[in-house]
């Protein structure tokens, strides 16, 4: 009598066929492993039966190990499964989207569970001659080559502990090519150095948060960063823990790469960063800014139902389809307001923007420049401020700043609480953006978030 195929097999060897297309574009991917009948039939009601689900995920594991992707799996869990649809409408595409973060696994542990030979889950690193210079000479010549071979060497290095090989081709880079090319090695080698295959979703990285201090104290930075994540300016895929403390730019920038790798797996393993201790409080106040650093967990993790049930991996939106997404516009005006709010309650504090911590230099000097490129309307606040004094005598006068529109209004008064004066000051004539402006005005005069007496 012939052989005929049953579903399951032409299930399997169409779950194989599509693991092995869409495996070049994957990093890692989640399959759903089902204890008991009962637990499929929660998640995926009369799609499929369980030893069917069973074979395909092993299948589908075997495939994405041999292509190097990595495999993660949780255990579908009725209870954990109910509480995340509580919140979402019942359909298939709700469904296949479910990931358990709490209980993850990776590794041999994960494939084990799925029934797969865990040997050909760790395959092993690169390994490199104790000698660091002529990796160091291979490192400088990928980098000046222009080559891609610099960032998965700059990982590796990072990943096997080897300081001694990144400092040296730095040190290289100077000698040789001159100190704006080494800075561009280290710069390259910090952005390395800041994300990596690391954490509970397969992929994390250091964020960070430079603000501008008022003069008067230092803003508590955990309550802050509290305020930055209930704000709802981040996608439900984006998980960000800050540390408590403020930390100083300048600590920051002179981090080597491979002390910025420590700090990132510091957080992971939920510790204080050995290579990045807190800021002294009088230090960061009187260099006018400080820094949250944050963890940032990517969750946006493949899962295989949703990649089985489109028939491939979903292509994700180019830069331009990008900067028009209306989710990502409406999380950016939510940002927006949040700065404005902490402005508003903290006296003139001035969060800038979310960035990488190779790019906080930047972004204090970009801050800095746009504050000082328009002079239009500060010298009329200096002028105001100083015939405001004059009119005190030997008392001393705050300044009250509210927003109006992208505009501000300012009042003067004595710390006794007799108002002296007030200006009018439009967007147009503004040097900085309306919610910049206190640091600014902080300057000449200390800005208070109520008149005196009141």
């Amino acid at each position: 009598m012939p052989y005929t195929r049953d579903l399951s097999d032409e299930a399997i060897d169409e779950a194989v066929e599509l693991a092995r297309d869409v495996a070049p574009e994957l990093d890692a991917v989640l399959l759903t492993h089902y204890p008991d009948a009962e637990a499929l039939d929660t998640v995926r009601p009369g799609e499929i039966d369980l030893g069917t689900a069973r074979a395909v995920n092993r299948a589908v594991a075997a495939e994405m190990i041999d292509q190097g992707v990595e495999v993660f799996v949780q255990r579908a869990d009725r209870a954990a499964f109910r509480r995340w649809m509580q919140e979402r409408e019942n359909t298939p595409e709700n469904r296949r989207a479910w990931i358990d973060r709490c209980r993850l696994l990776r590794g041999a542990i994960a494939l084990r569970l799925l029934g797969v030979d865990a040997d050909a889950s760790s395959p092993p690193g690169p390994e490199f001659d104790k000698a660091p210079g002529p990796i160091a000479d291979q490192l400088l010549a990928a980098f000046i080559a222009g080559s891609a071979e610099v960032t998965s060497l700059a990982v590796d290095l990072l990943t096997a502990g080897r300081d001694d090989v990144l400092d040296l081709a730095i040190r290289k880079a100077s000698e040789r090519h001159g100190g704006q090319n080494a800075d561009e090695l280290a710069t390259a080698l910090q952005s390395a150095a800041e994300g990596g295959a690391v954490g509970p979703s397969g992929w994390a990285e250091l964020v960070t948060l430079p603000v501008a201090l008022p003069a008067h104290g230092l803003p508590d930075a955990a309550a802050l960063g509290e305020s930055l994540l209930a704000s709802g300016a981040f996608e439900e895929t984006t998980e960000l823990r800050f540390l408590p403390g403020w930390r100083s730019p300048q600590a920051l920038a002179r981090l080597a790469p491979g002390a910025l790798r420590r700090v990132l797996l510091d957080m992971v393993a939920g510790t204080e960063p050995r290579d990045l201790p807190a800021g002294e409080a009088d230090e960061l106040v009187s260099d006018g800014f400080g820094v949250l650093v944050g963890l940032q967990i990517d969750w946006d993790i493949p899962v295989w139902d949703e990649i089985a049930a489109a028939g491939g991996f979903p292509g994700g939106m180019d830069d331009e389809e990008a900067a028009q997404d209306p989710e990502q516009a409406r999380m950016s005006a939510i940002f927006d307001r949040w700065r404005t709010s902490v402005f508003q309650a903290s006296g003139g504090c001035v969060p800038l923007a979310l960035v990488s911590p190779s790019e906080v230099g930047a972004e204090i000097a970009e801050f800095l420049d746009e504050a000082g490129a328009q002079t239009r309307g500060l010298e009329e606040i200096v002028e105001f401020i100083a015939k405001a004094k004059q009119q005190a005598g030997d008392e001393d006068i705050v300044c009250r700043v509210e927003i109006v529109g992208e505009g501000l209004e300012l009042a003067l008064y004595t710390e006794a609480g007799r108002f002296l004066d007030g200006l009018t000051v439009p967007e147009d004539r503004l040097p900085a953006r309306a919610v910049e402006m206190p640091r600014l005005i902080g300057s000449f005069v200390r800005v208070v978030r109520e008149a005196p007496g009141r």
